[in-house]
């Protein structure tokens, strides 16, 4: 049995180990805002954060999540600074690249308040934006980096849910939750 936390609520799972993260996040827990892009960790559409670091959980194993807090875009707080930004900027085209970019960005300026061009490429390289946006994505982190309160919230009620349809390639639909 697999014990952790998801946006504040405590999750318990009992499937697959070897089981992808995006998954059980997609499927299990019904939270459709982390994107599948390729599968191996190279895009960043599923990035969310783990312990506030940034991971991709497309190859992450639930086995690798015990005892951690895993932070979804749902997660965070509405009208985070990032995402204000993104809004204000106008960032997304598409828009299916964001979730995972805005949820690298907000880990990056945890440890970096005031980032460079270059600092912010660095930290954003993982991260694919099929559109194009880069000097958008760019100049939103730097603005969001310029309001961003100290005090800001990073949670938002942790009952609430998001449903979702199941994926179609989802290969582990054996798995369990309790909560």
């Amino acid at each position: 049995m697999i014990q952790f936390k998801v946006n504040g609520q405590e999750k318990k799972f009992d499937g697959d180990p070897e089981m992808p993260l995006l998954w059980y996040l997609r499927d299990v827990a019904e939270l459709s805002g982390t994107k599948f892009g390729c599968g191996m960790a190279l895009c960043g559409a599923c990035t969310v954060h783990q312990n506030g670091a940034a991971i991709r959980s497309c190859t992450t194993a639930m086995s690798e999540i015990g005892g951690t807090e895993i932070t979804t875009i749902e997660g965070i707080a509405p009208m985070h600074p990032v995402q204000k930004a993104w809004m204000e900027i106008r960032v997304p085209q598409c828009g299916y690249c964001q979730t995972g970019q805005i949820m690298q960005a907000i880990a990056f300026l945890k440890d970096n308040k005031n980032p460079s061009d270059q600092d912010i490429d660095t930290a954003m390289s993982g991260n694919l934006c099929r559109c194009g946006t880069y000097q958008r994505i760019r100049a939103a982190i730097h603005q969001a980096a310029k309001h961003q309160a100290t005090t800001h919230p990073t949670m938002k009620h942790p009952t609430m849910k998001h449903p979702a349809p199941k994926h179609p390639a989802a290969k582990h639909q054996a798995a369990k939750e309790t909560t």
